[in-house]
């Protein structure tokens, strides 16, 4: 079982090697694994040959670590040589993390394999029931070996964790306008003016945002995209939405309205609700736009970049148009 982990991803409870100027890891890493090489053959000559440099420069490594550690390391006799007490002890050491080296660089190389690496997305809610698996669905017909790691969360909170390096990708609403990204419009959502099923208005089909002026509101919470977008619709509106309920899902939302606790503005349902009546609004054009961001200079693994290509060939068709 591990540590929690840092702020900066090292596991705590995990000593961490200074590197400094004259720090040891620093001095010795460079001829650990030429130190290892000789100790496991105990012979110069064929640990010279195993990793390709000339005896002499490998005998001059070797003296050079010991040098630097100010103790013998090995018994030299003839061409062979044997592990002192102190060349056990460090071997170990050494072993050990040379294999973590060696597994770091494994899943350096799974993490941006072009067929088999890892795309880390990010998506909104309300892009989750639909619009995300059907992505994934096709992606995957032709990449079938490529791992994802899925996240759901808010806008805002997205942007920082692809900030962060966390996430590869993300689709958000509404687009950042920020120059740590680069951000590509996809599709148009329109959002509809939710009623419980015996309000005043359910009879209509289409209704101007400002009839509802003075209805108290169930909302998403402040930082949400469709939160924003919401109050910049009403203030078009000329009014400021009353809330009287704050969540952070939109299915939520639109069960507050069934109850009777409010009307929301949401993106149309995958499955039509009982208890409420989604009213298309016409004044104003109550609609956002949906579109992938990235982090800009950030080099991209070829599953990342596949990815992100592939979606972008979706645009005008990632969303259901009724």
């Amino acid at each position: 079982m591990t540590g929690p982990e840092s702020a900066d991803g090292v596991e705590q409870g995990h000593r961490v090697a200074e590197l400094g100027p004259g720090e040891p890891a620093v001095l010795l890493a460079p001829r650990l694994a030429q130190f290892a090489a000789v100790a496991r053959l105990e012979h110069v000559t064929r640990a010279a040959a195993l990793l390709g440099v000339p005896q002499p420069t490998l005998s001059r490594a070797v003296a050079r670590l010991e040098e630097e550690l100010g103790v013998d390391l090995l018994a030299r006799q003839g061409r062979t040589v044997r592990l002192t007490r102190a060349g056990r002890l460090l071997l170990a050491s050494v072993e050990r993390a040379l294999a973590e080296v060696e597994r770091g660089a494994e899943a350096a190389r799974a993490e941006a394999d072009p067929a088999a690496g890892r795309v880390a997305f990010g998506f909104l809610h309300t892009m989750g029931p639909d619009a995300v698996p059907a992505l994934l669905r096709g992606f995957r017909a032709e990449n079938p070996q490529v791992r994802f790691q899925l996240v759901q969360d808010y806008g805002g909170a997205m942007l920082e964790r692809l900030r962060a390096g966390e996430l590869d990708l993300c689709l958000v609403a509404p687009l950042p306008d920020d120059p740590a990204f680069v951000a590509r419009p996809l599709d148009e959502q329109r959002l509809n003016l939710v009623v419980p099923a015996d309000h005043r208005l359910a009879g209509r089909r289409r209704i101007r945002l400002g009839e509802v002026a003075e209805e108290p509101f169930v909302g998403l919470e402040p930082g949400y995209g469709l939160r924003v977008i919401t109050d910049d619709f009403c203030a078009q509106a000329g009014f400021v939405p009353r809330l009287t309920f704050e969540g952070e899902e939109a299915e939520t939302l639109r069960g507050l309205v069934a109850a009777g606790l409010g009307v929301a503005l949401l993106p149309p349902p995958l499955v039509p609700r009982p208890g409420v009546v989604e009213l298309e609004v016409t004044a104003p054009r109550t609609r956002r736009a949906v579109g992938l961001a990235w982090a800009a200079g950030r080099p991209l693994t070829p599953p990342v970049a596949a990815f992100r290509d592939f979606v972008l060939s979706r645009r005008g068709r990632l969303l259901h148009h009724d």
